[in-house]
């Protein structure tokens, strides 16, 4: 099975919800909510991927080899690259429902696994898709970063929160960029923002990491910080919970510049290629999210579908580090990019 043979087969699976473009640039499926789309014009999507066109690579092929090494460790965990798979559920509501969220998430988790990626799987109103991430998790010994959503009961994700390390997972997180998302229906009104004492309450509630998802402000990340969260998911939601954000990857430098090394700062949006990835890691993510390419991915192929295309990012990844000098990610610094 090739990728393209998966594009393929996922291309007629998920018609008329998601085309499986070639080019995943946000364009034909802008304002398509339910669906796949960026809210509104879809330009906090485009925003995403116009900037990242915009950086360009500094070719240095003139070094000692050492080869090119993508693996990467956080949470005292190491994996094969520094892609992590992001949270995404609603397969019937938004993905014609060729895949139940079950399907998905085991595809997801197990398909991540054999990459040696991390996964993260969704929450929403009701609790099926939650635990059946909880069960993907403890099946795979952990290996799942259930993301919840920002449940105006504080409670309700302590106990959540409790539930994810009595069964093993790595971290825990929140989406809190879903705080307005009108996707959510009848549940919007049980969701909301999350003050610093609230999340210092979370996060003081387990001994697992927290990571935050929507932060897209310098201010933003130093209240994360403060509250106790190990680390940031510079994320719009995939554009699709606001208009006119600037791209997530322009406001990485100011956000890795506030927090510095104390958290850990992850970018998500647009990201589809090893070139996009590296250039997202020289601006100063520490790792990236790459979100509805795994849906196609696992629509058309499985967990065997999911870990071609993450065993294909980090190829893609580790041809970049080759032509930039770039022997290992510690290596990918801001002199790698013109800008």
């Amino acid at each position: 099975m090739t990728l393209d043979e998966i594009w393929s087969r996922a291309r007629e699976i998920m018609k008329p919800n998601c085309r499986a473009c070639k080019v995943c640039n946000g364009v034909a499926c802008r304002g398509e909510i339910p669906g796949v789309g960026a809210m509104g014009d879809g330009s906090s999507w485009t925003n995403c991927v116009e900037f990242l066109s915009r950086i360009k690579l500094n070719m240095d092929t003139v070094y000692e080899s050492r080869g090119q090494d993508t693996s990467m460790e956080i949470f005292g965990h190491r994996f094969n690259s520094p892609v992590f798979a992001a949270p995404i559920g609603g397969m019937s509501h938004n993905y014609n429902g060729a895949m139940t969220d079950r399907d998905w998430t085991f595809a997801l988790v197990r398909g991540a696994r054999a990459a040696g990626i991390l996964p993260f799987t969704g929450d929403n109103g009701n609790n099926a898709q939650y635990e059946c991430g909880l069960e993907a998790a403890k099946e795979n010994d952990g290996l799942n970063v259930i993301t919840l959503k920002p449940w105006s009961d504080n409670e309700k994700l302590i106990r959540r929160a409790k539930e994810m390390e009595d069964a093993g997972c790595i971290a825990f997180a929140c989406d809190v960029d879903a705080a307005g998302f009108e996707n959510m229906g009848r549940s919007i009104s049980q969701i909301g923002p999350k003050s610093e004492a609230e999340l210092r309450e979370l996060t003081s509630s387990v001994k697992i990491p927290f990571l935050l998802k929507g932060v897209m402000t310098a201010k933003g990340a130093e209240k994360a910080a403060r509250a106790g969260c190990a680390g940031v998911i510079v994320s719009t939601h995939g554009g699709r919970v606001i208009q006119s954000a600037p791209g997530t990857c322009e406001v990485i430098p100011e956000i890795k510049a506030a927090v510095g090394d104390s958290i850990k700062v992850i970018a998500d949006g647009a990201l589809r290629t090893g070139t996009d990835i590296f250039k997202a890691l020289a601006l100063g993510a520490d790792a990236v999210m790459v979100g509805r390419p795994f849906v196609v991915a696992a629509h058309g192929g499985g967990a065997e579908g999911v870990t071609l295309y993450a065993e294909s990012l980090a190829a893609q990844l580790r041809n970049v580090m080759l032509m930039t000098g770039a022997a290992t990610l510690e290596d990918i610094t801001r002199d790698k990019i013109r800008l």
